[in-house]
């Protein structure tokens, strides 16, 4: 083969720029005239949330980069201050798409369902007076105006807070001269009213309006000249140099706080606000004009979602999904038993998550187990799995590692994981530097005839039950003597950072998780030159890693047949002559979050799948610890192959582009984490 630079930043997308894109293919749905109409209301709201992580995390990143000089690029070329440039343009178009959307084609829809969301000024009088009795009671007394003069400073502004600006003049003295005002609206007030009406229709208003419309009475001996609602985004990296903070508990207790009242990075105001307001504010965050993004509507559409939620409109969500429960076992006994005789592979959502739930409570519960130990990212507020090992603690060995910098789910973790110290569970924070993405658990159990055995449960999603009802994830539960030790290998790695030669059966981030990637998709261009069977399927959430971009290039060029299904950022550009004319990339974006991450390998004929938590990132292959395992019963592979990774490539599109296969059209559903 001819020698090309294969990191050549023509051959890369920007990852940052593709995550727009997948944010974009989630607004289709919202336009999508083929869903119901609350789900596309729903979908919207989910565009909303995405975005405002994205600006959160990653545009506030740009803004440290830059700042701190830097004049490094990635794989595309770009430096900080071009990626800036693009993705902000790309936003403002996006945002514009967003409140088209929701102006021109979903308030209409929902208007001819008789679901109105009005302005103050478009209720009839009875359902006007009846707005204004609910402000005098229950809204005026939870609001405390602010004028902004030398003795009364522009109060500080929490991230995403809902906040009105006003000009004001005195109605006596002050010589005619402007003031500027400024009220927070408390989180505890719902954004979207429902005001009866006279015709039976459902009526909406949103709550700035209703502020804003009876602002005189907090304003009391003032002219209001102008108003504007306004929400500032903030950054909300945490940062910690976790090798000299002693409790890193506290550390990101603390961080949590400050995330609230981080950098301004941008500004969300209403079309039409008075120049002196969005000058001021401007001007007291510190923003450049192009991340200030002026709106014809709601200036935060998440809480759109408050439609979905409230209507009650059946006809207009999707039908109830109700997964298929797999039962192991009646009692503890026949539970191990059956997982003894024979791997169980669990496809959530299409399959109850309870068998997982189970696995832990039956653990947890059972006198024969002597220790369990689990890995917790993220879990629910409420969650049955944590209360499981908080009640087995008094009885058994209990180890958890608790993953505290899970990303804007820290206050739950931090709940959690003094929760189950106060129990008596030896809770762990992994290893310093990196963060503890592996979904594990380890039971040990002595079983009826005496012999002790080590049962795992191995998961490509969260602990979390209530997520697992819209995320498409795998779980294998197996007593497999090789699989079950690498796992207790993988415990002594997080808990005491004593290493091992290697972890095989599985494959360990970062201590060889990218190496053995990389050295399949090797092995599958070596298959492929010699003319033996060779093909990847690849189904992950995200592909941007450079080597093994690289791998895959070098694979394409020598004959190996590639399809990866990428929900979100993907950087290798398909269907380039001579370096990726063999890969087909598709996004997948419908009713449930595509969560899972499959690995297939052709193996000359003899195939190796693996499953497991990390996406091609550089994050999950070298900053997290994560794990990749083996499906090694036969059975199971079949389904994974034919089954799962069967229907999402029926009917494949060879545009890199999105679709939804007709073989999953019945399983459509959103979720509020896309």
């Amino acid at each position: 083969m001819k020698r090309i630079a294969l990191d050549d930043p023509r051959y890369y997308f920007n990852r940052h720029l593709q995550w727009l894109e997948f944010n974009r293919h989630v607004l289709e749905e919202a336009r999508d005239k083929n869903n119901p109409l609350l789900e596309r209301v729903r979908f919207l709201a989910i565009t909303a949330s995405n975005l405002d992580e994205f600006v959160e995390v990653r545009v506030s990143s740009f803004l440290q980069r830059i700042e701190h000089g830097s004049r490094e690029t990635g794989a595309d070329g770009l430096t900080a201050e071009e990626e800036l440039a693009k993705v902000t343009a790309e936003m403002h178009l996006f945002v514009r798409d967003q409140y088209k959307c929701w102006n021109e084609e979903l308030l209409p829809a929902l208007a001819r369902q008789s679901i109105r969301v009005l302005s103050v000024k478009e209720l009839g009088i009875k359902a006007a007076r009846t707005a204004k009795t609910f402000y005098e009671r229950r809204i005026l007394p939870m609001l405390t105006p602010v004028t902004v003069d030398p003795s009364h400073p522009f109060p500080r502004v929490m991230n995403k807070a809902l906040c009105v600006a006003f000009i004001l003049r005195r109605r006596r003295g002050g010589n005619g001269k402007p003031y500027f005002g400024v009220v927070t609206i408390p989180r505890a007030l719902p954004r979207l009213l429902c005001i009866p009406s006279d015709d039976g229709a459902i009526q909406y208003i949103f709550l700035q309006d209703l502020i804003s419309t009876h602002a005189a009475k907090l304003y009391r001996g003032y002219e209001i000249l102008a108003h504007a609602s306004f929400r500032v985004t903030r950054n909300s990296n945490l940062y910690l140099e976790a090798e000299e903070t002693r409790n890193l508990l506290d550390a990101v207790d603390s961080q949590i706080a400050q995330r609230r009242k981080g950098e301004a990075v941008r500004l969300k105001i209403e079309a039409g606000a008075h120049a002196e307001i969005v000058e001021r504010l401007v001007s007291t965050f510190d923003l450049e004009e192009s991340l200030v993004f002026r709106v014809r509507g709601p200036v935060n559409l998440q809480r759109v979602t408050h439609l979905y939620d409230e209507t009650r409109r059946p006809d207009l969500k999707f039908p109830p999904f109700s997964p298929r429960l797999v039962r192991v076992g009646q009692d503890a006994d026949n539970f191990f038993e059956s997982i003894r005789r024979q791997d169980t592979l669990i496809h959530h959502t299409y399959e109850s998550y309870d068998t997982a739930v189970n696995f832990i409570r039956t653990a947890a519960q059972d006198p024969r187990v002597l220790s369990i130990k689990q890995t917790l990212y993220r879990t629910s507020s409420d969650s049955p799995i944590v209360r499981a090992l908080i009640e087995a603690a008094g009885k058994k060995e209990v180890t958890v590692v608790v993953e505290l910098k899970a990303s804007f789910d820290e206050a739950t973790n931090i709940r959690w994981a003094r929760s189950l110290e106060d129990a008596g569970v030896q809770v762990f924070h992994g290893v310093v530097g990196l963060k503890t993405h592996a979904k594990l658990t380890l039971v040990v159990r002595q079983d009826p005839e005496g012999k002790i055995r080590r049962y795992a449960h191995l998961g490509t999603g969260n602990y979390n039950p209530s997520t697992a009802r819209f995320y498409t994830d795998l779980s294998l539960f197996t007593r497999d003597e090789a699989i079950t030790s690498a796992v207790h290998n993988t415990f002594n790695y997080l808990t005491a950072y004593a290493e091992q030669p290697n972890y095989k059966p599985l494959m360990l981030a970062p201590v060889d998780m990218a190496r053995s990637c990389i050295a399949l998709i090797d092995r599958e261009a070596r298959n492929a030159r010699r003319g033996k069977p060779a093909r990847i399927i690849v189904k992950i959430n995200a592909l941007v890693d450079p080597p093994v971009i690289q791998a895959l290039y070098r694979a394409s060029r020598s004959g190996v047949e590639i399809d990866l299904i990428v929900r979100g950022q993907c950087a290798l550009v398909p269907g380039l002559r001579g370096i990726s004319s063999r890969i087909r990339v598709r996004s997948i974006v419908g009713r449930f979050l595509e969560h899972s991450r499959i690995f297939y390998f052709e193996n000359r004929g003899n195939p190796e799948i693996y499953l497991g938590s990390a996406d091609w990132m550089p994050r999950n292959l070298y900053e997290r610890v994560e794990v990749l395992f083996p499906v090694k019963d036969a059975a199971l592979r079949t389904r994974v192959a034919t089954e799962i990774l069967g229907a999402y490539l029926r009917g494949a599109s060879t545009r890199f582009s999105l679709w939804i296969y007709p073989a999953l059209k019945f399983a459509r559903r959103s979720s509020n984490c896309i």
